[in-house]
């Protein structure tokens, strides 16, 4: 990407916001109406089900956005190559993470950087390439007349011949014919009938997150260009990353990603603030606090109140042992994020959930954070 080119969510953010939003009374109309048509359908829905693949509800996928978009293959069959290197060798040396491609993960690859040439309003800001799925970003500059899941439909429809082609074996000639039979032909050709439920070189559907505030784009950026080392980590330490179901302390399941082993540590401190503190009451409980986790305590909090945050990021950084309650559980594949994917590799970090994973964000309940709190108390007790 050029240092020229600025994109949504750098110094334009507010400017594209207006572009999109500014007297735009069809879109607003249309939004409006899928949002009615949403509310209207829901109840027959049933119950709503955790899932990675639903669409923005109210968005409209054929504006001017810029989106990372993930897609795994079929069972999370590493088909597209090999993340070799160390994960704490430099970014510059010959041993730094990265991937490998397979023939096929090269034809993903170029299909990815092509698609426009079949869709000239969309710019291809980047992408990497895992060994069972891949993180893009994909710029639409302009409205379209075809929404983001016809252009991610035609990229798939790419890779599945070229997925034909070297892993079955199948020409694209060949699977062209046989889509033009009809009845006992189909039938004598041995013509498998698709399954909905399951894709071909990739599981059916997508993740995607639009690009809504400013520095998130670096954000992203940052996370896909660490996404061989962040592989790299698990792989050398999977029990530090594991999801860690029905962990039992004193009387409460988790669910933890971490080093669990700082339960067993004999000194451990809830970091509790009170909202009414001040700066300098808040000060001085960090200075105890951070003396004691210096000398072997671990800092255990759910990080709620302002001090609290305050506490454990200060010992977050100065890389002292802390547990930390959410109120959000893990998916099965869930990792940390950021730097406490670091954290967690140095032993220096345990996370715990009480509660399933969620997508909604929401507000936290205050009987969740007097919970939250108590759970906190037991741990130390």
């Amino acid at each position: 990407m050029e240092e020229s080119k600025t994109y949504p969510g750098d110094s334009d953010f507010a400017t594209f916001r207006v572009i999109i939003l500014g007297g735009a009374d069809v879109l607003s109309y249309l939004c409006r109406m899928k949002r009615e048509i949403y509310e209207s359908q829901k109840a027959f829905a049933g119950e709503k089900k955790p899932s990675m693949l639903r669409r923005c509800v109210g968005h409209d996928y054929t504006e001017r956005m810029m989106y990372m978009v993930t897609m795994v293959t079929e069972g999370r069959r590493p088909l597209f190559g090999t993340v070799v290197g160390r994960s704490d060798a430099p970014a510059d040396s010959q041993e730094a993470p990265r991937i490998e491609l397979s023939p096929l993960g090269q034809r993903v690859y170029d299909e990815w950087w092509g698609i426009p040439q079949y869709y000239p309003q969309v710019e291809i800001v980047a992408l990497q390439m895992m060994p069972d799925h891949l993180h893009g970003i994909i710029f639409i500059k302009e409205k379209m007349e075809k929404d983001l899941s016809r252009i991610i439909r035609g990229f798939k429809t790419g890779c599945n011949r070229s997925y034909r082609e070297l892993c079955l074996g199948i020409s694209y000639s060949s699977v062209a014919t046989q889509s033009r039979l009809t009845g006992p032909e189909m039938q004598s050709s041995n013509h498998q009938v698709e399954d909905r439920t399951h894709g071909l070189l990739f599981a059916r559907g997508f993740n995607d997150k639009l690009l809504l505030r400013k520095g998130q784009l670096q954000c992203w950026l940052d996370y896909l260009h660490d996404n061989p080392r962040r592989l790299l980590m698990k792989r050398e330490q999977p029990a530090l990353f594991r999801v860690q179901r029905g962990l039992v302390v004193g009387r409460q399941q988790f669910s933890a990603i971490g080093n669990r082993f700082l339960l067993e540590r004999p000194i451990r401190i809830q970091v509790q603030c009170s909202r009414s503190l001040t700066d300098e009451q808040i000060a001085e409980k960090q200075r105890v606090w951070l003396q004691q986790a210096r000398s072997g305590a671990v800092l255990v909090s759910p990080c709620i109140s302002r001090g609290e945050k305050l506490v454990m990021r200060a010992a977050f950084e100065e890389g002292l042992p802390i547990i930390v309650l959410q109120e959000n559980g893990f998916t099965d594949l869930a990792k940390p994020g950021g730097r406490r994917m670091d954290a967690c590799a140095r032993g220096q970090l345990l996370l715990l959930a009480p509660w399933e994973h969620h997508n909604e964000r929401i507000t936290i309940r205050r009987t969740q954070c007097l919970a939250l709190n108590d759970m906190a108390r037991m741990i130390c007790e």
